[in-house]
């Protein structure tokens, strides 16, 4: 089931009207929250049930079992790098076997002219299998470190692990920020569930209006790189780059807002990252609970940022690799990965790595000069990355790169596409002016704000552009991740 679908529209008012006004009581609330994430992730394929049960029952057990050797480090060791070894290995069967098989088998021949028969399997990738891995991991490995205690509640267990609005493409939640909201009270919060209406409505806008409109362009023009000239190229660049954006954005503000409708505040997934002024501060910004994720359970044991500089580098580069490699089985994510890692490592060689952590132009309209010359650069450099991102093979991009510069760059004709980047503007230029609020669709309660036509007016004008100028239904891109 999707957020764009008849279906959610329907599943989502009576799970809603069910948990406020039937299931009373903590526990029956979690009850029906897990049994309507089954639902609603068996709605896809009701087979990929076992596998997201079988992480659910390990990740649980675990952390019972780290309770019960408190104090016997050794074993405690054994019972966390199980479970990491045991789920790690259903996500490498899963996305990952047969990439593997033939990059060996690639290996082996280009090496030793050797050809292995091995048997390559024909399967389904669950969809959301990384989210929800690692979510279930993040818990083991706490409960590992005791930065929470193990739950005994299975069903308190069950709905952090499923949780339908995040379940299959984040946040990706910690069990130390998620699971507590579980295992408390939740009264209903009529202001805050307003304001959840509104950050789904913003996202429905930025996936059916903006990426959507924007992927039509990108499928059916993205491999005739060779006959189209290099503005045009770099043009369908930037339609990706505010298709990816507004499509996994507008996600996560849907999840975001749908959670609160529960009394359940997930954490911030992307902040404005366009108006970034570095790559790092970049990623800062964007799919915050991965970047962090990766930050805490692999760059900070890894040393972070607390050792010598071509440490930190490494470091840098052997998370980027892995981060590439998470999103899918491709040498083109891995590249994409390492893109970016060399550009940190720049960033980081320049000492401005830890630079602007604040609001770009706070309390200003415009960003000065600097600023926003910075603020282009990086939004190009983000162009080059989503293209590599983009390609089918490390070749293709490449040759798309190639193609950009060498195609006659300054010729404009053939550019298709152009209403479409006029509706990525604008919803950038909106978001400049939220800049400083948790989504662009937080309207303030003061001045012509606070008068509920006003309010009414904007919301009518929003449903008035997704009924009008929604592109063909499309896949949300992370769904694949």
């Amino acid at each position: 089931m999707v957020f764009n679908s008849f279906e959610f529209m329907i599943f989502l008012p009576i799970v809603f009207i069910l948990y406020w006004f039937v299931f009373h009581g903590q526990q029956w609330k979690n009850l029906l929250i897990a049994v309507a994430s089954y639902i609603f992730y068996g709605w896809w394929d009701w087979r990929f049930l076992f596998l997201i049960a079988l992480t659910s029952i390990s990740s649980y057990i675990s952390g019972l079992l780290l309770e019960f050797f408190e104090g016997k480090r050794r074993i405690q060791k054994v019972v966390s790098g199980g479970n990491i070894i045991l789920n790690l290995a259903i996500l490498g069967v899963f996305k990952y076997y047969n990439f593997f098989v033939d990059n060996i088998n690639s290996l082996l021949y280009y090496i030793f002219n050797y050809h292995l028969d091995w048997v390559t399997m024909e399967v389904i990738l669950p969809v959301g299998i990384s989210f929800y891995t690692f979510q279930a991991l993040s818990y083991s490995i706490d409960v590992y470190q005791k930065k929470i205690p193990a739950t005994h509640n299975v069903i308190d267990f069950f709905a952090y692990i499923s949780f339908f609005p995040q379940l299959v493409a984040g946040p990706i939640e910690r069990a130390t920020n998620l699971l507590p909201q579980f295992q408390s009270e939740r009264k209903f919060d009529y202001a805050n569930a307003v304001d959840g209406l509104r950050q789904m409505l913003w996202g429905l806008l930025k996936k059916l209006v903006v990426a959507d409109n924007c992927a039509a362009v990108v499928n059916e023009y993205w491999n005739q790189y060779h006959s189209l000239p290099g503005t045009a190229i770099f043009v369908l660049g930037v339609l990706f780059t505010f298709q990816i954006y507004c499509d996994f954005s507008g996600y996560s503000d849907i999840a975001i807002g749908c959670s609160r409708l529960f009394g359940i505040n997930l954490m911030r997934n992307f902040h404005f990252p366009y108006f970034s002024r570095s790559i790092p501060e970049f990623w800062r910004r964007w799919h915050i609970s991965l970047t962090t994720w990766f930050r805490d359970y692999i760059y900070f044991p890894l040393g972070g940022s607390r050792c010598s500089k071509w440490k930190v580098i490494r470091n840098v580069y052997l998370v980027w690799g892995i981060s590439g490699l998470w999103h899918g089985a491709n040498w083109t994510f891995v590249c994409w990965g390492l893109f970016h890692a060399t550009l940190l490592a720049i960033y980081n060689i320049g000492g401005i790595n830890t630079k602007y952590k604040n609001i770009v132009a706070y309390g200003h309209f415009m960003p000065n000069l600097k600023e926003t010359l910075q603020i282009i650069t990086t939004f190009v450099l983000a162009v080059f990355g989503w293209i590599i991102f983009r390609a089918d093979s490390i070749t293709q991009a490449f040759e798309i790169i190639r193609s950009m510069i060498c195609n006659k760059f300054f010729d404009a004709s053939m550019i298709h596409g152009k209403s479409y980047l006029m509706y990525g503007f604008a919803l950038l230029f909106i978001e400049w002016l939220q800049r400083d609020k948790d989504h662009a669709l937080q309207l303030p309660s003061a001045g012509i704000f606070k008068y509920s036509l006003t309010r009414f007016s904007i919301y009518s004008a929003i449903l008035y552009i997704i009924f009008m100028y929604s592109g063909t239904v499309q896949t949300f891109i992370y769904f694949q991740f």
